[in-house]
Order: structure tokens, then sequence, then C-alpha cells
């Protein structure tokens, strides 16, 4: 079986092994491959059967002229970049890795509340520059600092990484409440010690609101002109789940009136970012590459369970399935042929 991988780097920049991959069949790896040219996508597809991408979008078309295909892995939880229709079409099962970094992202996006709240990096390239030497105080600070402890953190999406940064928050003498479309305050007031509230009464109570729901045709954008009118002055907002959470120029526009003391981004709704991108330039913002997920730990595990996925699919029993194909055999002939 030849198994092609489109866009490898950002999961294995060379720390880590593709061996489980070549135990599988004959394996090629590519770091990167142009997302806008399907015709060097389909190149590369060549006469694989199974193809692993990360970014590289998987279209109709490039399904359609792949004839070989016969399993599609995704090295990430989302899976948008792939057509899962047309691949459901020819029978082509799609898996996504879950819950790989749900330990990782959680840490992440307690740390740039952190870094917002003490400013640690900014201070330290303070003192290296001279600035404390220079000092007649044996202190200095040029932000405000700042204490979590009986803050209120609005967790929207409590899911497995929305509950891990509910446990951090918690440890830091935080009150946590959260609102999520599988549980229903009416029915489950409190989870782990968390209160269960509608998304209204998160944006309205929340001294910080950390975003960790999936996204959708419902959250697209959820934070908006409008519900940051609706939210306390001077509230924080973090955001480690996805760019188009945010209406960018409207969080802009509330961080440089004061409305939103701060924010702390790890995903833009254009990655890389676009140098016009008005978050770049707004007041209190930190914007880091979208790194809460890249933990040795955590790309260890991704590529663990994405071997297993292959290993399933190879046994006729595929796991992980998004596009409700469970079994082979049903589309194009051979689908589970061991080559």
């Amino acid at each position: 079986m030849k198994i092609t991988v489109l866009d490898g780097y950002a999961e294995n920049p060379g720390d880590l092994s593709w061996d489980g991959f070549r135990g599988l069949g004959e394996l090629t790896v590519y770091d990167r491959t142009d997302r806008t040219n399907e015709g060097e996508i389909i190149r590369r597809i060549g006469d694989a059967r199974a193809v692993i991408t990360n970014k590289t979008p998987l279209s109709r078309a490039v399904i359609e002229s792949c004839p070989s295909l016969r399993y599609i892995g995704v090295l990430a939880t989302g899976y948008n970049v792939v057509d899962c229709s047309a691949a459901a079409e020819h029978g082509i099962p799609v898996t996504n890795i879950p819950n790989y970094g749900t330990q990782a992202v959680g840490q992440f996006a307690v740390a740039l509340l952190l870094e917002i709240c003490n400013r640690i990096g900014h201070h330290d390239q303070a003192v290296k520059a001279g600035r404390w030497q220079e000092s007649q105080d044996f202190c200095f600070w040029d932000y405000p600092l700042m204490e979590l402890a009986g803050k209120t953190m609005g967790i929207v999406g409590y899911g497995r990484i929305g509950q891990v940064t509910g446990r951090l928050a918690q440890a830091l003498g935080m009150e946590v409440l959260a609102c999520s479309v599988h549980r229903r305050p009416e029915t489950e007031p409190t989870v782990n010690g968390v209160r269960m509230e509608p998304l209204e009464e998160v944006l309205r109570q929340s001294d910080v609101i950390s975003l960790h729901c999936p996204l959708s045709a419902q959250t697209e954008g959820l934070i908006n002109r409008k519900t940051i009118a609706a939210m306390k002055d001077g509230v924080i907002i973090i955001n480690t789940a996805r760019g188009q959470l945010i209406r960018e120029h409207d969080l802009a526009e509330a961080l440089n009136s004061g409305k939103v003391y701060a924010a702390g981004l790890d995903v833009l709704a254009e990655e890389p970012a676009r140098s016009d991108n008005p978050l770049l330039a707004a007041r209190n913002c930190i914007v880091t590459p979208h790194i809460a997920w890249a933990s040795r730990e955590s790309r260890k595990r991704l590529m663990d369970i994405a071997v297993e996925n292959l290993q399933a699919f190879v046994g006729g029993a595929p796991v992980n399935v998004v596009n409700g194909i469970e079994a082979v055999g049903a589309g194009r002939a051979g689908t589970g042929e061991k080559q």
C-alpha cells in the first residue's frame, strides 16, 4: 500500500518518527504542499491508496482525480479541509484525531491569561534592556498586574478542553461558569463544581471569557460588536479554539476603546496571519501562531492515533471515521486490501 503525507512538517519537524506509517506500506512524506494548487495535490497523491493531510485541502475534484485513493486521514481534530461528502460517495473513509491535545490546549489557554495578568515576557525583556538597572526603586512595572483569585471565568464550550481549562482556573481561585450545547442548565445546573449557564449569562457575568467551542454555523462570529457590548467593561477574552469565532474588526475596536481590557489569541480567522489583520496592532492583544496544540507530547499522541487509525482501516474496521464510512469495501474496489 502506498501512503502519502501531504504536509507533515507541522506535525513532525524532525523530533518524531514516521516509522509507524512505514510499517504499513510504502511511505512518501512531503513537508508542505501548495494548498492553492490542485494539480500539485493530485500529482503528489498519484496512485497512493492512503493519503494523510493536515491543512492541504482535498476537494471533490482532487478525490475524483485519484482513482487509487481508498483512505483519507486528517492529522487534526477538525476535518473541514476534506470534502467528506465526495469521499463518502466513493466509499472512502475520512478519519480524524480526537482528544490528542486536551491537556496542552487547556494549559496554553491559562498561559495566555497569566501572561496578560503578569506580563512576564515583557518585564523580562525590560530588565535585559537595562530598565531595572536604571530604576530609582527596587522594582518597577509598566503594566497593571492582576490577581485572578475571586474573579469569574466563563467557558464557552464545555467539552474536554473546556473542562481542563476550568479545573486550572479553579486551582487559581477563580469561580467558573460555562455553557455548552450538550448540557442544559435546567437539567445539569453544575458539572465538576462549574455552574452551567446560558451563553448570554456567561458573557454577562464573566471577567474572563475563554472560547473552547467548535466552529459551526451557529458559533461563527460569536464574539462580535453586539455580544461584546453585553460583556463587562474590562473583560479579557481568550481564544485557543478557532479564529472564525471572533469578528476581528469588532474585537480590535473593543480593545482600542478599552471595552475589552485584553485578548490572548492563539488562532486567527486567516492563518498564517495577514499583515493587515487589525488585531496585530490592537491595544493589549497577545497573538501566538496557533501553537497551543504543538507540545511534543501532544504531537506524539497525535502521531500514534493517526497510525492506529490507518491500522484499523487496513484491518477492515476503520475507527474515528467522520463521514459515515464505517466498513471497508463499500465503494471503490479493494478498499481494505493489504498491499
